[in-house]
Protein backbone atom coordinates (compact mmCIF):
# COMPACT_ATOMS: atom_id res chain seq x y z
CA UNK A 1 0.00 0.00 0.00
CA UNK A 2 0.72 3.60 -0.33
CA UNK A 3 2.06 5.83 2.21
CA UNK A 4 0.87 8.70 0.19
CA UNK A 5 -1.81 10.93 1.94
CA UNK A 6 -4.96 11.76 -0.33
CA UNK A 7 -6.18 14.80 -0.54
CA UNK A 8 -9.90 15.02 0.63
CA UNK A 9 -12.46 15.81 -2.34
CA UNK A 10 -13.72 19.22 -2.02
CA UNK A 11 -17.00 19.40 -0.84
CA UNK A 12 -17.14 15.45 -0.26
CA UNK A 13 -18.99 15.48 2.69
CA UNK A 14 -22.03 17.41 0.63
CA UNK A 15 -21.73 14.85 -2.26
CA UNK A 16 -21.48 11.81 0.46
CA UNK A 17 -24.96 13.33 1.66
CA UNK A 18 -26.16 13.38 -1.72
CA UNK A 19 -25.01 10.32 -2.85
CA UNK A 20 -26.59 8.40 0.23
CA UNK A 21 -29.92 10.77 0.19
CA UNK A 22 -30.19 8.95 -3.81
CA UNK A 23 -29.36 5.58 -2.33
CA UNK A 24 -31.90 5.53 0.08
CA UNK A 25 -34.86 6.92 -1.84
CA UNK A 26 -33.68 4.09 -4.59
CA UNK A 27 -33.29 1.48 -1.85
CA UNK A 28 -36.82 2.59 -0.14
CA UNK A 29 -38.32 1.68 -3.22
CA UNK A 30 -36.40 -1.51 -4.13
CA UNK A 31 -37.69 -2.99 -0.25
CA UNK A 32 -41.07 -2.07 -1.03
CA UNK A 33 -40.62 -4.60 -4.05
CA UNK A 34 -38.72 -7.13 -1.89
CA UNK A 35 -41.34 -7.24 1.08
CA UNK A 36 -43.73 -6.98 -1.14
CA UNK A 37 -42.73 -9.84 -3.76
CA UNK A 38 -42.25 -12.32 -0.63
CA UNK A 39 -45.09 -11.70 1.38
CA UNK A 40 -47.03 -12.70 -1.97
CA UNK A 41 -45.49 -15.79 -2.60
CA UNK A 42 -45.10 -16.67 0.65
CA UNK A 43 -49.23 -16.02 1.25
CA UNK A 44 -49.94 -17.55 -1.52
CA UNK A 45 -48.27 -20.72 -1.99
CA UNK A 46 -46.53 -21.19 1.37
CA UNK A 47 -43.68 -23.26 -0.42
CA UNK A 48 -40.28 -23.84 0.53
CA UNK A 49 -39.67 -24.78 -2.94
CA UNK A 50 -41.53 -21.84 -4.56
CA UNK A 51 -39.01 -19.30 -2.06
CA UNK A 52 -35.80 -21.27 -3.54
CA UNK A 53 -37.01 -20.51 -6.87
CA UNK A 54 -37.78 -17.01 -5.55
CA UNK A 55 -34.65 -16.89 -4.65
CA UNK A 56 -32.38 -18.26 -7.19
CA UNK A 57 -34.38 -16.03 -9.84
CA UNK A 58 -33.10 -12.77 -7.52
CA UNK A 59 -30.12 -14.22 -6.69
CA UNK A 60 -27.93 -16.34 -9.12
CA UNK A 61 -27.79 -13.56 -12.21
CA UNK A 62 -26.51 -10.68 -9.70
CA UNK A 63 -23.57 -13.26 -9.15
CA UNK A 64 -22.86 -14.19 -12.73
CA UNK A 65 -23.25 -10.37 -13.59
CA UNK A 66 -21.27 -8.82 -10.73
CA UNK A 67 -18.24 -10.26 -12.33
CA UNK A 68 -18.46 -8.19 -15.00
CA UNK A 69 -20.13 -5.70 -13.19
CA UNK A 70 -17.13 -5.05 -11.02
CA UNK A 71 -14.46 -4.62 -14.23
CA UNK A 72 -17.22 -2.14 -15.58
CA UNK A 73 -16.75 -0.51 -12.36
CA UNK A 74 -13.03 -0.10 -12.45
CA UNK A 75 -12.94 0.78 -16.63
CA UNK A 76 -15.93 3.07 -16.77
CA UNK A 77 -17.99 6.21 -14.86
CA UNK A 78 -19.00 4.34 -11.42
CA UNK A 79 -22.14 7.08 -11.65
CA UNK A 80 -22.85 6.09 -15.58
CA UNK A 81 -23.41 2.58 -14.05
CA UNK A 82 -25.63 3.38 -10.90
CA UNK A 83 -27.62 5.81 -13.20
CA UNK A 84 -28.28 2.96 -16.18
CA UNK A 85 -28.59 -0.21 -13.44
CA UNK A 86 -30.99 1.98 -11.74
CA UNK A 87 -33.29 2.93 -14.96
CA UNK A 88 -33.24 -0.95 -16.16
CA UNK A 89 -34.46 -2.07 -12.85
CA UNK A 90 -37.51 0.74 -13.32
CA UNK A 91 -38.52 -0.19 -16.75
CA UNK A 92 -38.50 -3.77 -15.95
CA UNK A 93 -40.31 -3.36 -12.41
CA UNK A 94 -43.04 -0.76 -14.96
CA UNK A 95 -43.42 -3.69 -17.53
CA UNK A 96 -44.56 -5.78 -14.64
CA UNK A 97 -46.87 -3.39 -13.15
CA UNK A 98 -48.41 -3.71 -16.16
CA UNK A 99 -48.67 -7.01 -17.31
CA UNK A 100 -50.05 -7.51 -13.72
CA UNK A 101 -52.66 -4.89 -14.16
CA UNK A 102 -54.14 -6.73 -17.14
CA UNK A 103 -54.55 -9.85 -15.05
CA UNK A 104 -51.34 -11.72 -15.96
CA UNK A 105 -50.03 -12.90 -12.63
CA UNK A 106 -47.86 -16.49 -13.57
CA UNK A 107 -45.07 -17.17 -11.63
CA UNK A 108 -42.61 -17.00 -14.46
CA UNK A 109 -43.51 -13.48 -14.92
CA UNK A 110 -42.07 -12.79 -11.43
CA UNK A 111 -39.35 -15.07 -11.37
CA UNK A 112 -38.48 -13.22 -14.75
CA UNK A 113 -38.79 -9.88 -13.17
CA UNK A 114 -36.63 -10.42 -10.29
CA UNK A 115 -33.70 -12.45 -12.45
CA UNK A 116 -33.57 -8.89 -14.48
CA UNK A 117 -33.57 -7.10 -11.41
CA UNK A 118 -30.57 -9.40 -10.17
CA UNK A 119 -29.18 -8.36 -13.30
CA UNK A 120 -29.33 -4.82 -12.78
CA UNK A 121 -28.24 -5.48 -9.23
CA UNK A 122 -25.04 -7.19 -10.12
CA UNK A 123 -24.44 -4.06 -12.25
CA UNK A 124 -24.86 -1.70 -9.57
CA UNK A 125 -23.50 -3.35 -6.03
CA UNK A 126 -19.86 -2.74 -7.26
CA UNK A 127 -20.14 0.09 -8.67
CA UNK A 128 -21.82 2.11 -5.21
CA UNK A 129 -19.72 0.41 -3.32
CA UNK A 130 -16.47 1.13 -4.83
CA UNK A 131 -17.71 4.71 -5.54
CA UNK A 132 -18.00 5.31 -2.07
CA UNK A 133 -13.81 5.84 -1.09
CA UNK A 134 -14.21 7.80 -4.12
CA UNK A 135 -16.48 10.24 -2.47
CA UNK A 136 -14.92 9.75 1.27
CA UNK A 137 -11.18 10.30 2.99
CA UNK A 138 -10.07 6.69 3.93
CA UNK A 139 -9.91 7.54 7.77
CA UNK A 140 -13.71 8.47 7.30
CA UNK A 141 -14.83 4.88 5.62
CA UNK A 142 -15.69 2.97 9.35
CA UNK A 143 -18.39 6.07 9.96
CA UNK A 144 -19.64 6.51 6.49
CA UNK A 145 -20.27 3.03 6.51
CA UNK A 146 -21.85 3.02 9.90
CA UNK A 147 -24.13 5.55 8.49
CA UNK A 148 -24.82 4.03 5.75
CA UNK A 149 -25.88 0.77 7.28
CA UNK A 150 -27.91 2.83 9.90
CA UNK A 151 -29.64 4.25 6.50
CA UNK A 152 -30.23 0.73 5.05
CA UNK A 153 -31.48 -0.30 8.71
CA UNK A 154 -33.84 3.10 8.78
CA UNK A 155 -35.56 2.11 5.45
CA UNK A 156 -35.58 -1.42 6.48
CA UNK A 157 -37.60 -0.52 9.23
CA UNK A 158 -39.74 1.99 7.33
CA UNK A 159 -40.05 -0.40 4.18
CA UNK A 160 -42.27 -3.52 5.61
CA UNK A 161 -44.46 -1.01 7.67
CA UNK A 162 -44.99 0.74 4.51
CA UNK A 163 -45.21 -1.77 2.09
CA UNK A 164 -47.75 -4.17 4.28
CA UNK A 165 -49.91 -0.86 4.21
CA UNK A 166 -50.31 -0.63 0.32
CA UNK A 167 -50.22 -4.14 0.11
CA UNK A 168 -53.46 -4.60 2.19
CA UNK A 169 -55.25 -1.29 0.94
CA UNK A 170 -54.29 -1.39 -2.54
CA UNK A 171 -52.22 -3.85 -4.05
CA UNK A 172 -48.80 -5.37 -5.00
CA UNK A 173 -49.26 -3.32 -8.26
CA UNK A 174 -49.10 -0.25 -6.83
CA UNK A 175 -45.67 -1.07 -4.68
CA UNK A 176 -44.51 -1.71 -8.12
CA UNK A 177 -45.29 2.22 -9.11
CA UNK A 178 -44.04 3.32 -5.71
CA UNK A 179 -40.61 1.47 -6.92
CA UNK A 180 -40.11 3.40 -10.13
CA UNK A 181 -40.95 6.84 -8.92
CA UNK A 182 -38.41 6.45 -6.20
CA UNK A 183 -35.87 5.11 -8.76
CA UNK A 184 -36.35 8.30 -10.97
CA UNK A 185 -35.54 10.49 -7.52
CA UNK A 186 -32.87 8.32 -6.72
CA UNK A 187 -31.50 8.91 -10.82
CA UNK A 188 -31.83 12.72 -10.22
CA UNK A 189 -30.23 13.32 -7.27
CA UNK A 190 -27.46 11.03 -8.21
CA UNK A 191 -26.87 13.21 -11.12
CA UNK A 192 -26.13 16.71 -9.12
CA UNK A 193 -22.67 14.70 -8.23
CA UNK A 194 -19.68 15.19 -10.31
CA UNK A 195 -17.78 12.16 -10.37
CA UNK A 196 -14.82 11.29 -12.37
CA UNK A 197 -13.54 7.93 -13.87
CA UNK A 198 -11.22 6.25 -12.01
CA UNK A 199 -9.14 5.24 -15.76
CA UNK A 200 -9.37 7.72 -17.72
CA UNK A 201 -7.32 5.56 -20.31
CA UNK A 202 -8.31 2.33 -20.68
CA UNK A 203 -5.01 0.70 -22.36
CA UNK A 204 -5.91 -3.25 -21.51
CA UNK A 205 -8.34 -5.51 -23.06
CA UNK A 206 -11.87 -6.10 -21.08
CA UNK A 207 -10.69 -9.74 -20.35
CA UNK A 208 -7.22 -8.79 -19.17
CA UNK A 209 -8.53 -6.67 -17.15
CA UNK A 210 -11.26 -9.72 -15.66
CA UNK A 211 -8.39 -12.11 -15.39
CA UNK A 212 -6.02 -9.18 -13.34
CA UNK A 213 -8.83 -8.92 -10.61
CA UNK A 214 -9.17 -12.87 -10.39
CA UNK A 215 -5.68 -13.17 -10.19
CA UNK A 216 -5.84 -10.13 -7.33
CA UNK A 217 -8.61 -11.26 -5.51
CA UNK A 218 -7.48 -14.81 -5.25
CA UNK A 219 -3.60 -14.36 -4.52
CA UNK A 220 -4.25 -11.52 -2.04
CA UNK A 221 -4.11 -13.74 1.41
CA UNK A 222 -6.41 -11.02 3.27
CA UNK A 223 -8.99 -10.64 0.25
CA UNK A 224 -9.24 -14.21 -0.27
CA UNK A 225 -9.63 -15.30 3.35
CA UNK A 226 -12.42 -13.06 3.97
CA UNK A 227 -14.31 -13.92 0.72
CA UNK A 228 -14.35 -17.19 1.70
CA UNK A 229 -16.04 -16.92 5.70
CA UNK A 230 -18.17 -14.29 3.96
CA UNK A 231 -19.54 -16.96 1.54
CA UNK A 232 -19.76 -19.90 4.19
CA UNK A 233 -21.42 -17.19 6.55
CA UNK A 234 -23.86 -16.07 4.19
CA UNK A 235 -25.22 -19.23 3.05
CA UNK A 236 -25.43 -20.67 6.71
CA UNK A 237 -27.64 -17.36 7.42
CA UNK A 238 -29.85 -18.18 4.69
CA UNK A 239 -32.02 -19.84 6.94
CA UNK A 240 -32.89 -17.12 9.22
CA UNK A 241 -33.25 -14.40 6.54
CA UNK A 242 -35.54 -16.40 4.42
CA UNK A 243 -36.99 -19.45 6.28
CA UNK A 244 -38.10 -16.95 9.57
CA UNK A 245 -41.04 -16.01 7.17
CA UNK A 246 -41.95 -19.49 6.44
CA UNK A 247 -41.64 -20.61 10.37
CA UNK A 248 -43.81 -17.66 11.38
CA UNK A 249 -46.32 -18.79 8.77
CA UNK A 250 -46.52 -22.61 9.93
CA UNK A 251 -45.76 -22.22 13.57
CA UNK A 252 -47.10 -18.64 14.43
CA UNK A 253 -50.36 -17.64 12.12
CA UNK A 254 -50.52 -16.56 8.32
CA UNK A 255 -51.84 -12.96 9.35
CA UNK A 256 -50.00 -10.18 7.50
CA UNK A 257 -49.23 -8.23 10.66
CA UNK A 258 -47.00 -10.97 12.14
CA UNK A 259 -44.99 -10.95 9.20
CA UNK A 260 -44.59 -7.32 9.08
CA UNK A 261 -43.78 -7.41 12.64
CA UNK A 262 -40.71 -10.25 11.71
CA UNK A 263 -39.15 -8.00 9.67
CA UNK A 264 -39.50 -4.66 11.39
CA UNK A 265 -37.74 -6.72 14.60
CA UNK A 266 -34.89 -7.40 12.23
CA UNK A 267 -34.53 -4.16 10.97
CA UNK A 268 -34.81 -2.45 14.21
CA UNK A 269 -32.04 -4.60 15.32
CA UNK A 270 -29.98 -3.77 11.93
CA UNK A 271 -30.55 0.12 12.77
CA UNK A 272 -29.48 -0.07 16.46
CA UNK A 273 -26.38 -1.70 15.01
CA UNK A 274 -25.69 0.67 12.40
CA UNK A 275 -25.67 3.29 14.77
CA UNK A 276 -23.54 1.70 17.56
CA UNK A 277 -21.22 1.28 14.85
CA UNK A 278 -21.30 4.20 13.55
CA UNK A 279 -21.09 6.33 16.83
CA UNK A 280 -18.45 3.31 18.46
CA UNK A 281 -17.24 1.60 15.69
CA UNK A 282 -16.96 -1.72 17.47
CA UNK A 283 -13.37 -3.41 18.32
CA UNK A 284 -10.22 -1.99 17.14
CA UNK A 285 -9.50 -4.98 15.31
CA UNK A 286 -12.11 -5.27 12.60
CA UNK A 287 -11.34 -8.96 12.47
CA UNK A 288 -12.25 -9.65 15.31
CA UNK A 289 -15.40 -7.73 15.27
CA UNK A 290 -16.31 -9.89 12.12
CA UNK A 291 -15.41 -12.91 13.96
CA UNK A 292 -17.58 -12.35 16.88
CA UNK A 293 -20.45 -11.15 14.75
CA UNK A 294 -20.55 -14.54 13.18
CA UNK A 295 -20.25 -16.22 16.52
CA UNK A 296 -23.57 -14.37 17.44
CA UNK A 297 -25.10 -15.11 13.99
CA UNK A 298 -24.67 -18.99 14.73
CA UNK A 299 -26.25 -18.83 18.55
CA UNK A 300 -28.87 -16.56 17.38
CA UNK A 301 -29.96 -18.94 14.65
CA UNK A 302 -30.16 -22.06 17.20
CA UNK A 303 -32.24 -19.60 19.50
CA UNK A 304 -34.48 -18.90 16.85
CA UNK A 305 -34.57 -22.91 16.13
CA UNK A 306 -35.95 -23.40 19.99
CA UNK A 307 -38.03 -20.64 20.07
CA UNK A 308 -41.96 -21.36 20.66
CA UNK A 309 -42.99 -18.06 21.73
CA UNK A 310 -44.32 -15.87 18.73
CA UNK A 311 -42.80 -12.59 21.11
CA UNK A 312 -39.11 -14.18 21.94
CA UNK A 313 -38.97 -15.37 18.56
CA UNK A 314 -39.07 -11.46 17.73
CA UNK A 315 -36.81 -10.88 20.39
CA UNK A 316 -34.31 -13.00 18.93
CA UNK A 317 -34.54 -11.48 14.92
CA UNK A 318 -34.06 -8.30 16.69
CA UNK A 319 -30.88 -9.66 18.19
CA UNK A 320 -29.92 -10.94 14.49
CA UNK A 321 -30.50 -7.52 13.38
CA UNK A 322 -27.94 -5.61 15.96
CA UNK A 323 -25.49 -8.63 14.36
CA UNK A 324 -25.55 -7.67 11.52
CA UNK A 325 -23.72 -4.19 10.88
CA UNK A 326 -21.01 -5.99 12.99
CA UNK A 327 -20.53 -8.43 10.16
CA UNK A 328 -20.99 -6.31 7.16
CA UNK A 329 -19.81 -2.87 8.38
CA UNK A 330 -15.94 -3.70 9.10
CA UNK A 331 -15.81 -6.45 6.30
CA UNK A 332 -16.67 -3.86 3.93
CA UNK A 333 -14.37 -1.09 5.00
CA UNK A 334 -11.71 -3.66 5.44
CA UNK A 335 -11.99 -4.16 1.78
CA UNK A 336 -12.37 -0.65 0.94
CA UNK A 337 -8.93 0.58 3.21
CA UNK A 338 -7.20 -2.30 1.99
CA UNK A 339 -7.48 -2.88 -1.86
CA UNK A 340 -5.69 -0.58 -4.21
CA UNK A 341 -8.44 1.87 -5.89
CA UNK A 342 -8.14 0.55 -9.24
CA UNK A 343 -9.04 -2.93 -8.17
CA UNK A 344 -11.83 -2.05 -5.85
CA UNK A 345 -14.59 -2.75 -8.44
CA UNK A 346 -13.54 -5.92 -9.43
CA UNK A 347 -13.08 -7.24 -5.79
CA UNK A 348 -16.18 -5.64 -4.93
CA UNK A 349 -17.80 -7.33 -7.97
CA UNK A 350 -16.24 -10.94 -6.48
CA UNK A 351 -18.11 -9.65 -3.09
CA UNK A 352 -21.24 -9.14 -5.29
CA UNK A 353 -20.86 -13.34 -6.47
CA UNK A 354 -20.18 -14.48 -3.30
CA UNK A 355 -23.34 -12.57 -1.54
CA UNK A 356 -25.70 -13.37 -5.06
CA UNK A 357 -24.20 -17.45 -5.12
CA UNK A 358 -24.50 -17.84 -1.09
CA UNK A 359 -28.03 -17.55 -0.79
CA UNK A 360 -29.33 -19.66 -4.03
CA UNK A 361 -27.02 -22.21 -2.76
CA UNK A 362 -28.20 -22.29 0.55
CA UNK A 363 -31.82 -22.14 -0.64
CA UNK A 364 -31.03 -24.76 -3.02
CA UNK A 365 -30.17 -26.91 0.46
CA UNK A 366 -32.76 -25.43 2.90
CA UNK A 367 -35.55 -24.88 0.87
CA UNK A 368 -36.67 -28.23 -0.08
CA UNK A 369 -35.10 -29.39 3.42
CA UNK A 370 -37.83 -26.89 4.97
CA UNK A 371 -40.90 -28.67 3.17
CA UNK A 372 -39.67 -31.89 4.48
CA UNK A 373 -39.12 -31.52 8.14
CA UNK A 374 -39.88 -28.35 10.46
CA UNK A 375 -38.29 -25.32 9.91
CA UNK A 376 -36.91 -24.94 13.51
CA UNK A 377 -34.44 -28.08 12.60
CA UNK A 378 -33.06 -26.43 9.65
CA UNK A 379 -32.44 -23.30 11.91
CA UNK A 380 -30.93 -25.55 14.73
CA UNK A 381 -28.66 -27.59 12.38
CA UNK A 382 -27.65 -23.93 10.75
CA UNK A 383 -26.88 -22.73 13.76
CA UNK A 384 -24.78 -25.22 14.99
CA UNK A 385 -22.43 -25.29 11.46
CA UNK A 386 -21.82 -22.09 12.02
CA UNK A 387 -20.21 -22.45 15.63
CA UNK A 388 -18.10 -24.83 13.65
CA UNK A 389 -17.17 -22.88 10.59
CA UNK A 390 -16.23 -19.96 12.82
CA UNK A 391 -13.66 -21.75 15.00
CA UNK A 392 -11.66 -23.18 11.77
CA UNK A 393 -11.61 -20.01 10.03
CA UNK A 394 -10.52 -18.18 13.40
CA UNK A 395 -7.98 -21.19 14.00
CA UNK A 396 -6.49 -22.06 10.61
CA UNK A 397 -2.83 -20.45 10.07
CA UNK A 398 -4.96 -17.75 6.86
CA UNK A 399 -7.16 -16.30 9.87
CA UNK A 400 -4.49 -16.14 12.43
CA UNK A 401 -2.72 -14.06 9.65
CA UNK A 402 -5.96 -12.11 8.97
CA UNK A 403 -6.42 -11.49 12.65
CA UNK A 404 -2.96 -9.88 12.81
CA UNK A 405 -3.77 -7.81 9.72
CA UNK A 406 -6.98 -6.65 11.07
CA UNK A 407 -4.60 -4.93 13.98
CA UNK A 408 -2.67 -3.27 11.80
CA UNK A 409 -3.38 0.31 11.57
CA UNK A 410 -5.60 1.11 7.88
CA UNK A 411 -2.97 2.07 5.38
CA UNK A 412 -3.60 5.57 4.09
CA UNK A 413 -4.74 5.04 0.17
CA UNK A 414 -3.14 7.10 -2.47
CA UNK A 415 -6.14 9.72 -4.78
CA UNK A 416 -7.71 7.85 -6.92
CA UNK A 417 -5.55 8.09 -10.64
CA UNK A 418 -7.11 10.40 -12.87
CA UNK A 419 -5.05 8.85 -15.99
CA UNK A 420 -3.63 5.89 -17.31
CA UNK A 421 -1.62 5.52 -14.33
CA UNK A 422 -4.75 3.12 -13.11
CA UNK A 423 -3.63 0.52 -15.81
CA UNK A 424 0.04 0.88 -15.13
CA UNK A 425 -0.46 -0.35 -11.81
CA UNK A 426 -2.18 -2.99 -13.36
CA UNK A 427 1.03 -4.50 -14.44
CA UNK A 428 2.44 -4.51 -10.91
CA UNK A 429 2.03 -7.81 -9.27
CA UNK A 430 -0.03 -6.79 -5.89
CA UNK A 431 -1.00 -9.74 -3.70
CA UNK A 432 -0.46 -8.83 -0.38
CA UNK A 433 -0.41 -10.30 3.38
Amino acid sequence: MSGETAVPRAGWRRDTAVFLSGQTVSMFGSMLVQYAIMWHLTLETKSGVVLMASAVFGMLPQAIVSIFGGVWADRLNRKTLIIAADASIAVTTLALAIFMMSGYQELWLIYLTLAIRSTGAGIQQPAVMALIPQLVPTDKLLRVNGVFQSIQSAMMLIAPAAAAGIYASMSIVAIFWVDVVTAIIGIGLLLLIAVPTVRTVVDTGYFTDLAKGVRYTFTHAFVRWLLVLFAIVFVLTVAPSMLTPLMVVRNFGAEVWLLTVNELAFSVGMLVGGVLVAVWGGLKNKVVTVLIASVLFGALTLALGLSTNVWVFFGFMLLVGVAVPFFSTPSTTLLQQRVEPAYQGRVFGFVGVVMATAMPVGMVAFGPLADIVPVEWVLIAAGVVTFVVVAIAALIPAGRRAIAVGAEPAPTMPAAPESGEAAQADEATTPAN
